[in-house]
């Protein structure tokens, strides 16, 4: 079972037991999209024509929409017809992209820690997966020299994800550039997953692996409306860049599933074109967040550096304590969930993630329950 479905299964059960839970493990925004992406979506919905199936490859004006998203935003130039594919979701795709270009014996170079779905998707392919340990001294950045010579001449498919997922941490488009030209010279497709680029704070603005030039040669980048226009439950997001990838990635979907909605398909188009400077306030709303969970951990001896995006904090667990059994203390003790480091495998030992996804209240009251906690050395398991 995904590692946070299992979770959720346990905190189900534990609520059912009279725990009170406050859940700061999730990444999701706490607040709708706005009214215009809501009236798009019923609109079109309305419209008796809109019900049927809505094509594989997606509607042209959402493709449009994505193009014109990317060269404002990023600069970055797409040919909607071959470098463009809308998808139910970012986490579909990442996983499908492996199904696509991974055949069993080829290998996946996966950050670690790391989005469980990289390794899942192409463990899904009968693949193989080579770790590439991601480490603060580094700036939670993989040292691409250190992988060895025959893992990157092995490897069909490489994952980068920034701003990161689980530490917040940011890239410079100097490693971009790095990245770009590492998978050039192996031949490795590079799939850049985006979901946080419009999810930044003190005035930090993140790039897109894709503005790096000559970079389609070899970029396959996903991102989602999940974060940046809290459209988490409503799956829709996309894969952009290297076109054989886009129709690699096609042609496994459109064996297993028949495309987005209409409605939400029209509703994406609404919010990628629409105002965004709604943005800018939900965004100071998460830096204060942001700002209030680490006060509280610092406050609790954690070390946490300062995420520049995301939503998330990603804190060193005090000395005596593993990730899982700090977790549970704070769980058990105080009904407030947050998500063990190793979740995102190993090399996540001994941290822990906390969302700034949660109603700034309920954060409050999840943080004054936690600075109750007497935290005291426990031998490390």
């Amino acid at each position: 079972m995904y590692v946070f479905a299992a979770h959720g299964a346990r905190l189900n059960k534990l609520a059912a037991e009279g725990l009170d839970i406050i859940r700061l493990d999730i990444g999701e925004p706490d607040e709708p999209p706005p009214a215009f992406i809501i009236d798009a979506l019923e609109e079109s919905a309305r419209n008796p024509k809109n019900h049927g199936y809505a094509g594989y490859g997606g509607r042209p004006e959402l493709k449009k929409a994505i193009v014109d998203y990317y060269q404002s935003r990023f600069g970055v130039t797409l040919d909607a017809a071959s470098e463009v594919l809308p998808l139910i979701g970012s986490k579909e795709g990442l996983a499908n992209i492996a199904l696509a270009w991974l055949d069993p014996g080829d290998l996946a170079i996966v950050p670690d820690p790391g989005y469980p779905t990289y390794q899942m998707g192409a463990k899904l392919a009968d693949a193989d997966v080579y770790f590439v340990a991601l480490e603060q001294r580094l700036g939670w950045l993989p040292d691409l020299q250190a992988i060895p010579e025959d893992v990157a001449r092995k490897a069909r498919l490489m994952w980068i994800s920034y701003p990161n997922n689980p530490t917040g941490a940011a890239a410079p488009f100097s490693f971009y550039e790095e990245a770009v030209d590492f998978c050039r010279r192996y031949e490795i497709l590079l799939c850049s997953d985006l979901p946080y680029a419009d999810v930044c704070f003190d005035g930090y603005e993140a790039p897109s692996v894709l503005s790096v030039k000559g970079a389609k040669d070899v970029v396959l980048e996903f991102n989602s409306l999940s974060k940046s226009h809290h459209m988490a439950g409503w799956r829709v997001g996309m894969a952009v860049g290297n076109s054989v990838a886009v129709k690699a990635l096609l042609q496994t979907k459109s064996n297993i599933d028949s495309g987005i909605f209409r409605a939400i398909q029209d509703a994406a188009t609404a919010g990628l074109t629409g105002d965004t400077s709604w943005m800018q306030e939900r965004n100071l709303a998460y830096q204060h967040r942001r700002d209030l969970v680490l006060e509280t951990v610092r406050g609790m001896g954690l070390q946490a550096d300062t995420p520049q995006a995301s939503l998330y904090v990603w804190a060193k667990v005090p000395e005596g304590y593993t990730s899982k059994g700090f977790a549970d203390k704070i769980l058990l003790e105080t009904g407030v969930s947050i998500t063990p480091g190793d979740a995102y495998g190993p090399s996540g030992a001994g941290y822990v993630r906390i969302s700034i996804g949660q109603e700034t209240g309920k954060l409050q009251e999840a943080l004054a329950r936690m600075r109750t906690v007497q935290l005291h050395r426990e031998p490390t398991l």
